[in-house]
């Protein structure tokens, strides 16, 4: 029979230093132009902030499955394959740059210039589109995949804990700045427009970041 010290060393813990830099790199990828930033700007632009928050829901809800899927996968991943790591390292490291550059490509636009042709869609479709634009979205299969497990330590306990919490620390973030798009949207795009010249400023910003974050990535064994 296990003492209270020793079932207490088997609880899953993540150093809160390793909380906030997987928080960081939660804020990297959420503040980076994609699928999600794209949908929840159009749909506030077009239907308002209401539409934009259903949708919103609809994304967390995405958050949620990868989550879910990353966390139970992750537990036999790591228990039985652990070089895996290295693996995982540098694809995720490959796709960072590769978002990096669709940022600054030629004819690359920013996620500011969004589209207005859209119709309006009732709080079901909204809600559905929501699940389904995040569901397909590389970029956070990466970060669930590919991202997450460089944070998670098998000797601190649990991986199945460890990476439902470090999910949900991403989940908090990814709807704390979404919400704030979601409600600033209309403002921040009007301001956009009349300011073209910072729409290339905020892509090369954006490509900065990514291209930091991968090479932390590939040059870093373990990130905890």
């Amino acid at each position: 029979m296990s003492s209270p010290k020793q079932a207490g060393r088997r609880i899953a813990m993540v150093p809160a230093a390793s909380l906030v830099a997987f928080a960081l790199v939660a804020l990297g990828m959420v503040l980076t132009p994609g699928p999600n930033m794209i949908y929840l700007i159009t749909r506030s632009i077009m239907q308002g902030r209401l539409a934009g928050f259903i949708s919103l829901l609809g994304v967390i809800l995405g958050f949620v499955f990868y989550m879910l899927c990353a966390a139970f996968g992750l537990t036999a991943l790591l228990l039985a394959v652990p070089f895996a790591y290295e693996a995982i390292q540098w694809a995720g490291a490959a796709y960072l740059l590769y978002l990096a550059w669709n940022a600054i490509k030629p004819g690359a636009r920013s996620v500011l210039e969004s589209r207005s042709d859209l119709p309006a869609d009732r709080p079901g479709k909204l809600f559905a589109m929501g699940f389904v634009t995040n569901l397909l979205n590389p970029k956070i299969a990466v970060l669930y995949f590919s991202l997450l497990p460089q944070f998670v330590d098998p000797a601190k306990g649990q991986v199945l804990l460890q990476s439902i919490l470090l999910g949900s620390t991403q989940i908090a973030v990814s709807f704390t700045v979404n919400l704030c798009i979601v409600f600033a949207a209309g403002s921040v795009a009007a301001w956009f427009r009349t300011h073209p010249q910072w729409l290339t400023a905020q892509r090369w910003v954006m490509a900065s970041v990514l291209t930091g974050l991968a090479v932390r990535l590939a040059l870093d064994r373990r990130i905890a």
